[in-house]
């Protein structure tokens, strides 16, 4: 009897073990099926001669100097938030995470609008007397970028601070370091790989981003035109070639920044 049992229990594991094969190879074959798909519907020479096109040297280039730059102010901020988040307890801490994190659960469209009523109506005047436009503007794509990019680097950052060890830092001022060398010259090295990663994956974010950038820096043609926007654009008007060999471009970039960001994490796990 114990026997028939053990023998029912030993196939129901494998019929459940089974079904998690089923669902994962699935899911690998159906992403594997769109890349396919996506890279097999234009063929090469078309590719190549839509590369050479003016309209999309501008757009590569804007979206790289764009995103780089939003990058790095998406980590200038996000340093001081991952860390204080880290190391302190706040008075309405959840309120205050909930915040930060408001630009990852709002859609990218309504943190658009969001963007546009404040740096329009709210602040345009004041700005423009400064002579500062964000609206319409390329500066308004670098500003869009960045408001959707910091979130996910916060998060990251406070993960690889809250990783450290702290009794190194306390090591550190028992021999006498002050506590800004403390930062720069233990925790950072020691949250390296978490701070890399972080800023890889604002980075990503950010080359992606379109809902944000259409509401706040409009879609104007060779203006504001990053690599999605000129997806939309090519895609709105029936230039669909154009449209998926932008698409493919943008997907073998994402590509490599993904593979970039999960051999760091690798590296960190083996840390």
């Amino acid at each position: 009897m114990d026997s028939k049992q053990n023998n029912l229990k030993q196939s129901g594991n494998n019929i459940f073990f089974g079904l998690l094969w089923i669902v994962f190879a699935f899911i690998i074959l159906f992403l594997l099926l769109l890349i396919i798909g996506l890279l097999t519907y234009s063929d090469f020479h078309t590719l190549f001669d839509i590369l050479k096109q003016p309209e999309f040297h501008f757009a590569l280039k804007f979206t790289l100097w764009t995103s780089i730059l939003a990058t790095i102010l998406a980590t200038i901020f996000a340093l001081p938030c991952g860390y204080i988040l880290s190391r302190y307890k706040l008075p309405g801490s959840i309120f205050l995470d909930t915040i930060l994190d408001m630009p990852i659960v709002l859609p990218p469209l309504i943190s658009g609008i969001a963007l546009l009523i404040f740096f329009g109506p709210f602040l345009g005047e004041h700005l423009a007397r400064a002579g500062i436009n964000i609206v319409f503007t390329p500066l308004g794509v670098i500003v869009a970028q960045w408001f959707i990019a910091t979130p996910y680097a916060i998060k990251t950052f406070k993960q690889a601070f809250t990783a450290i060890d702290q009794r190194m830092e306390k090591v550190a001022r028992t021999l006498g370091f002050s506590p800004f060398r403390v930062f720069f010259r233990v925790t950072l090295p020691l949250a390296k790989n978490g701070l890399i990663s972080g800023i890889m994956m604002a980075w990503t974010r950010a080359l992606g981003e379109f809902g944000a950038t259409a509401m706040l820096a409009g879609i104007t043609r060779m203006k504001t035109e990053t690599l999605s926007v000129a997806v939309f654009l090519n895609m709105s008007i029936g230039d669909i070639k154009f449209a998926i060999s932008t698409a493919i471009v943008m997907l073998f970039i994402a590509l490599m920044l993904l593979i970039v960001l999960k051999m760091v994490l690798r590296n960190e796990v083996r840390v």
